[in-house]
């Protein structure tokens, strides 16, 4: 399996507004050279949570076959889903938080396609300190907040917006 790490944040000017994710792929080949991908993209308007979970689905997907992945973020929002297992809870639950089904879960549409995005790879997840001294998460905040700042050109986030209305 090839080994991948992979570095990922979200941002948004205002919660909600114009938001944007960035991601770094990192590889190195058998012949030890290092491969870098850099990913980013945004929304007119949506919120910092989805970019979060957007940030880990567009890295996922962006590989070819089956990986070992060690993914990175500050995001205590997606790694937690993960490791204090809210996520699995949430499926079982039919995506409510709690058995009593009155809240319902946000962003179900994300959490989806991150789950399918994960099959067939080794996940381990580290959370980083965001804006700190890792390089890296840096750089995916700068891909998020450029990505952000293009709100003119930026699609429409539509599940975050029938959400917002129902």
């Amino acid at each position: 399996m090839k080994k991948v790490i992979i570095y990922t944040d979200g941002a948004c000017r205002g919660n909600p507004g114009p938001g944007g994710y960035g991601c770094v792929l990192l590889y190195t080949d058998s012949a030890g050279e290092v491969h870098r991908k850099e990913l980013s993209g945004g929304y007119r308007l949506t919120t910092n949570n989805r970019m979060e979970i957007m940030a880990f689905a567009a890295a996922l997907e962006a590989l070819k076959g089956a990986c070992s992945v060690d993914i990175y973020s500050d995001s205590k929002y997606v790694i937690d889903a993960f490791e204090k297992g809210w996520l699995y809870k949430w499926k079982r639950l039919g995506w409510y938080k709690d058995a009593k089904r009155k809240e319902p879960v946000k962003n179900v549409d994300l959490w989806k396609r991150l789950e399918a995005a994960m099959e067939g790879h080794e996940i381990r997840l580290h959370w980083v300190k965001g804006h700190g001294e890792t390089a890296e998460n840096n750089r995916c905040d700068e891909l998020a907040v450029e990505a952000a700042l293009k709100s003119a050109s930026l699609m429409p986030d539509e599940e975050f917006e029938k959400e917002r209305s129902s």
